[in-house]
Order: structure tokens, then sequence, then C-alpha cells
């Protein structure tokens, strides 16, 4: 996976962490890291800044409301790698057991956009390739 990610992350150290972190975290809350490679493609296109038009942030993509919900509510904390991957994952399985396992609907809660397929086909688009099945 770290040569895939050469392209956004030039840094071979850099790269690594942050594989490390993906898997860690992804496991810790019982993902797939392929699929969580998937979404932060989609969410940030793996740009540790990102911000959305309605305020998301970090690779994630995860909104600062959450900051107070499962954090000590600070939303610049959102822009450390650790933390964002670790909300991320915690809100994606969060979505997860609401939907009884079913990933569709709960990538749809997760972006938002519940009930439409855009969001969730390119996660899994994205999280085919990170299998190397594209």
């Amino acid at each position: 996976m770290s040569e895939r990610l050469k392209k956004r992350k030039s840094e071979h150290a850099l790269r690594v962490e942050f594989l490390e972190a993906v898997w860690y975290e992804s496991k810790r809350a019982g993902l797939e890291p392929a699929l969580v490679l998937g979404l932060i493609q989609v969410e940030s296109g793996f740009r540790k800044y990102a911000i959305s038009s309605a305020g998301a942030r970090g690779y994630m993509q995860v909104m600062p409301f959450w900051t107070r919900s499962i954090g000590n509510g600070d939303a610049g904390a959102l822009f450390h790698m650790q933390t964002n991957l670790r909300f991320g994952c915690v809100i994606l399985r969060h979505y997860l057991d609401l939907e009884k396992g079913d990933l569709f609907l709960a990538l749809g809660r997760y972006n938002g956009s519940r009930g439409r397929a855009e969001y969730p086909s390119a996660v899994f688009a994205n999280r085919r390739q990170w299998l190397g099945e594209e």
C-alpha cells in the first residue's frame, strides 16, 4: 500500500506512519483498512488539513460537533492524524452498528447521503483499488 500512496505522500517515513495509524485505528474499530483508505481517498484525497464546505475536517472529514460527543471538545484536534483517524473509524463503526452491519447504509450516514448510491459506490470503488482488485 505504501507504493500506491507515494503519489499523495512522498516521504517514506510519513507514509509508513500514516498507513500504520490507519491499520491500527481501523482494526481497533473492527473495520477493514482498505475500506478506511477508500473512505479517506473519497473524503479528503489524503489531505490532512482538508475542510469541507460543511466544516468537516481532516483526512476522514469529521464534523467538529463530534469532538463534544466523543472527545474533549477541541475541534482543532481533528487536524491531528491519529485523532482524526480514531474519530472517523469510531464514527463509521457507530453507524455500522446502527445499520446492523449494512455498510452501504452506514457509509451513507457517515457522509450524510443515506439512501443515495454515489458516495458508498465511490468508497467501494476506492476500497477495491486498495485491495488490488482493480
